[in-house]
This record gives C-alpha cells, sequence and structure tokens, in this order.
C-alpha cells in the first residue's frame, strides 16, 4: 500500500502589499532558508509551498502565493485571493509610504478572502538601522491591534520572525477550524485551488483550500 501524503491539510496563503517591500524575499526565506539577493519585481503571481508542523503534531502544507505589488497588476492579484485563509499583509519599516497604503489592501482582502482569514501585518526591514526607520514598532503595533492583526516585525535578510509568522497564522487557522468544523457548516460552494495528486484533507471549501 503506497505511503499517504506528507501533509495532514493544505492551506492556501497570499503574501500582499506595495512593491518592493520584500514579500517575495520573505516567501525565498521561509520556504527554501536563504536570502534573495537580486529580487526582480513580482510580474503577476508567484508561488511557493512549505510544510509547518504544530505542537499537537498535524502537519499543515501551506500553499503560498506572492502577489504582485503594482498598481498595474491589482486587478488581476486580487483574483488570487479568492479562498485565502491566511495573509501577510507587508509594509517596509523604512518606507512611510508603504505603511500609509495599507488600509486598501487590508479592504482587498478582506473583500475577497475568506470572510474569517487569519490575517498578519508584517514590517518587513526590520533589521534596517533605527535611523532608517519611518514606521515605529509602536505605529505598526497599533495598526494591528485596531484591526485586529496579529503582528510581526521581520527581515527576510536575517530570517528573523519569519518562520514564526507563518507559523503563527497557521496555528490560529487550525485552532479556528477545529471550533467550527465544516460538519458544522452548511454546504458551501465550490472554490478553486491548486490541484495535488494527493487524496488530501481539506479544511472544506469555506475555510482554506
Amino acid at each position: 500500500m503506497p505511503p499517504g501524503p506528507a501533509w495532514d491539510y493544505i492551506l492556501k496563503f497570499i503574501i500582499i502589499g506595495d512593491a518592493s517591500v520584500g514579500k517575495s524575499s520573505l516567501l525565498v526565506r521561509f520556504t527554501e532558508d536563504r536570502f534573495l539577493v537580486e529580487s526582480d519585481a513580482t510580474i503577476g503571481i508567484e508561488f511557493g509551498s512549505h510544510i509547518v508542523t504544530l505542537d499537537s503534531g498535524e502537519r499543515l502544507k501551506l500553499q503560498i502565493w506572492d502577489t504582485a505589488g503594482s498598481e498595474q497588476f491589482r486587478s488581476i492579484t486580487r483574483s488570487y485571493y479568492k479562498g485565502a485563509a491566511g495573509c501577510l499583509l507587508v509594509y517596509d519599516v523604512t518606507e512611510h509610504d508603504t505603511f500609509e497604503h495599507l488600509p486598501s489592501w487590508l479592504e482587498d482582502v478582506r473583500e475577497q478572502a475568506e470572510e474569517n482569514a487569519s490575517i498578519a501585518l508584517v514590517g518587513n526591514m526590520a533589521d534596517r538601522p533605527s535611523t532608517q526607520r519611518t514606521v515605529s514598532e509602536e505605529e505598526g503595533r497599533a495598526f494591528a491591534q485596531q484591526h485586529n492583526l496579529l503582528f510581526f516585525e521581520t527581515s527576510a535578510k536575517t530570517g528573523q520572525n519569519v518562520a514564526e509568522v507563518f507559523a503563527s497564522i497557521a496555528k490560529d487557522i487550525f485552532e479556528r477550524y477545529k471550533m467550527n468544523p465544516p460538519e458544522s457548516r452548511q454546504a458551501a460552494s465550490h472554490v478553486e485551488s491548486v490541484h495535488l495528486d494527493a487524496s488530501t484533507a481539506r479544511f472544506g471549501a469555506s475555510c482554506c483550500t
């Protein structure tokens, strides 16, 4: 008998935010544990996956979609929000404009992703000298609290908090799922997702694809 899949559940994640805030670097750091030294602007969508094991033993395969931050691709990338159970909303702590644009990104994801999607606000470039900062940690944390978001400051260069933010969102999603499993909800409409050849367990179409 062939072995079963190496994971128990699949979660769809998206990474959103302005161009050049380090979204692709965060993806590569998490999935490949390396720093993306030269990063061209993402055109459309990039994809990566990684397995997170919770303390309780469940193995969650994260399917992560890195979206382009340029306005010209906004209409294309919005279509990838559908069915997302987790989201990294990223800004650059050294570029205040990227922080000022967060409400627009947050509105998009809350309109397009799953109703109860777990969202983490991520202040990237935290390894930069304090003299280069234009967004304080307190300012970022206040925005996160105001909008009921998880909050992390990260560095794709050093790896600071990168694995932690993905693991925290995955844990939050799983805990929400246990409190409201598919059988306790009405049947949901089908949500398109990446098809895998394993007969994988999923959190249901209305939760995480």
